[in-house]
């Protein structure tokens, strides 16, 4: 498959820290295509280095070897103020620590990437509305984050990545901080962002969330150890959360 019919791709991507002795590789030739509309999982233990090839593909950081291709655009190649724009426009990140703004209500916190994106106020408030809406949290728009459970604000935090309509969501550990209710509703929320197209790449050492995926792979020292094709999404998700898997 070329770089043309995915929506994010990664060739021979690397990223190192320290020198000599010290040098750590983070991420080591890690390769990876995922097309429109499809979820991927990458699983692993702390310290795997998933989370650094999450910040890799959302240009949160510049990789020392290898290229980012979102859409047509390659990431690594972008200067500072176009990669920022790229990220504002094209791509949602949701995060385990939520970072919701403390000083904004629910609503406000959800329409802040489109406004910073250019979008009208108006029209930010209304993708907001609907969006806070479709998370189920309609009720909630005008409280703070301190107002809200945790698994309330990661579905704020989920509305807001999708502010802009972005071409791929990244979720980082998006389950983390979540009692196992919170968790149930999350996965809900991903399998439906899934069933309308939202194109996913999560990082997680939750089997739950993983569960969800079209693709499960596994990330052991920086590298991709293994590949596994999943089907069930969050019916086999929740037998796992519930423990009656077979």
């Amino acid at each position: 498959m070329g770089p043309e019919t995915s929506a994010l791709s990664a060739r021979g991507l690397g990223k190192e820290y320290g020198k000599g002795a010290a040098l750590v590789r983070a991420v080591d030739e890690v390769a990876l295509t995922v097309r429109p509309g499809e979820s991927v999982a990458v699983v692993g233990p702390s310290g795997c280095g998933k989370s650094t090839l999450l910040y890799l593909l959302g240009g949160l950081e510049r990789p020392t070897a290898g290229s980012v291709r979102l859409g047509t655009s390659s990431l690594e190649r972008l200067p500072e103020t176009q990669l920022a724009r790229l990220r504002r426009h094209q791509l949602g990140f949701v995060f385990q620590a939520f970072h919701l703004v403390d000083e904004l209500t629910a609503l406000e916190n959800v329409e802040l990437p489109a406004l910073l994106a250019g979008v009208s106020p108006r029209g930010a408030r209304t993708r907001a509305s609907e969006l806070l809406d479709q998370v189920g949290l309609g009720d909630r728009a005008s409280h703070q984050p301190s107002a809200l459970s945790g698994g309330e604000q990661q579905r704020v935090a989920i509305a807001r990545a999708l502010a802009n309509e972005p071409l791929v969501v990244l979720a980082d550990e998006p389950t983390g901080n979540l009692d196992s209710a919170a968790t149930t509703d999350v996965l809900r929320l991903f399998d439906q962002l899934h069933a309308n197209g939202q194109t996913l790449v999560v990082v997680t050492h939750d089997e739950r969330i993983a569960a969800t995926a079209d693709r499960l792979i596994s990330m052991r020292d920086g590298r991709f150890v293994d590949e596994t094709k999943l089907t069930g999404g969050t019916e086999r998700a929740l037998s796992v959360l519930t423990g009656f898997e077979g």
